[in-house]
């Protein structure tokens, strides 16, 4: 089942500027609870979106829409409004988090007492990270530290108010919102810009990429470097982990995708991303096939990617070849939708498209498997008492 295109939305204001960045779509975000999306259209301007999409953006039947619409996606909808967050500096990074419910008593304006709220962090041009407040548009904090652009942000999963940001002052930052978005620690190791940056779910562990062979680990605990992961051949440009944190993907301008194992730090598995058209390889230039970025989705049995060569690729988990492709032109990004079924992908003319996406009923199999791993890790499956090709299962060694 290929990827169907419901939804392509563009800037509705005309290039300001003459540097090319400007107009890019270098981020795409859904919520948490995927009550929201948020798209750096390029021109310093973030769109903030309720979901799902209104009848005149999505293209797509009524009939279809709504199945594939969730509970979470409408409740407590209200009246949201799209809403426009005038940046000031281009965007280059984005990412939500739920802030913490406020206690009685508690004088933060940014939240009713006892109802919790949603924030978005924006990664500008200038080394600032703005946090808004999405409810009302309000901008809740000014982050200053980094010396340049802020390429990528990513909260803890686990509905903490820490922030980790991705600069190209070749640094990790890790802030904490609730002491007023303070400093607490600088991540030095990189040698080249700092592309992306992913917290695993259970929250023990960073990874970064940078315009270097190898991708960092850090220990979210300690703040210290875990290991270096080495197997590309070109720079690392995007990251992600498994919903159950025992598998972590790293993309490189190689044209590969590498499965690890973060735990031991063991290569997995390689995706090669071919041209779809061999018989053009010949002729092709050597980085046609660059990979921009890489995403698990939510149930862990799929990744997304898109490169250069002007492809959505979709990978189910247990194969060496994409399950599902997709023509897009000139892909950045790609996110999927927190509840499945879509994928957000943005692009270099600053337009997001919306793709259907593969929806599976996971086996029990990896249910069990993906809630084990949820808190085990991969040394503790292998001391555990049970046979050797339940252990193999247990830690993805059987593709």
């Amino acid at each position: 089942e290929e990827p169907v295109l419901l939804a392509e939305l563009k800037p509705g204001r005309p290039q300001r500027y003459d540097w090319k960045s400007s107009c890019e779509t270098w981020s795409v975000a859904f919520s948490p609870d995927g009550a929201w999306f948020a798209w750096s259209q390029g021109h310093c301007v973030v769109k903030l979106i309720p979901w799902p999409l209104g009848e005149a953006e999505l293209g797509c039947k009524t009939s279809e829409r709504k199945s594939r619409g969730g509970k979470a996606e409408t409740r407590n909808r209200g009246a949201a409004k799209e809403k426009t967050l005038e940046c000031g500096q281009i965007v280059w990074g984005l990412a939500f988090s739920a802030w913490p419910a406020a206690e009685d008593g508690d004088t933060d304006p940014a939240c009713a007492v006892g109802l919790p709220c949603l924030v978005l962090a924006t990664g500008l041009n200038d080394g600032q990270i703005k946090v808004w407040e999405v409810q009302t548009g309000h901008l809740l904090f000014s982050l200053l530290g980094h010396q340049d652009v802020v390429r990528d942000l990513s909260f803890a999963p686990n509905g903490s108010p820490i922030l980790v940001s991705a600069s190209r002052d070749k640094t990790l930052r890790v802030w904490d919102l609730s002491r007023d978005g303070r400093q607490v620690q600088v991540l030095s190791g990189h040698m080249q810009w700092v592309y992306c940056c992913s917290i695993s779910p259970d929250c023990s562990m960073l990874c970064s990429a940078a315009g270097e062979k190898s991708a960092l680990l850090w220990s979210m605990r300690s703040y210290t470097l875990i290991r270096r992961l080495e197997g590309h051949q070109s720079s690392v440009v995007s990251c992600d982990f498994s919903p159950d944190s025992a598998l972590l993907v790293t993309a490189s301008y190689d044209a590969c995708v590498i499965m690890w194992d973060p735990y031991t730090g063991e290569q997995l598995r390689t995706l090669r991303h071919v041209p779809l058209h061999s018989t053009l390889d010949s002729s092709s230039e050597i980085h046609t096939s660059s990979l921009r970025s890489v995403c698990f989705s939510p149930e862990g049995l799929y990744l997304a990617t898109v490169a250069d060569d002007r492809l959505l690729r979709i990978w189910a988990l247990e194969l060496r070849a994409p399950v599902a492709f997709a023509p897009m032109t000139n892909g950045l990004c790609c996110m999927y939708f927190p509840h499945g079924g879509f994928i957000a992908t943005g692009t270099r003319d600053g337009h997001v498209q919306f793709w259907t996406a593969p929806r599976v009923l996971s086996s029990l199999k990896h249910l069990c498997r993906k809630a084990l791993r949820t808190f085990l890790t991969t040394y503790q499956v292998l001391a555990l008492p049970i046979p050797r090709k339940l252990k193999e299962f247990l830690t993805y060694r059987t593709f």
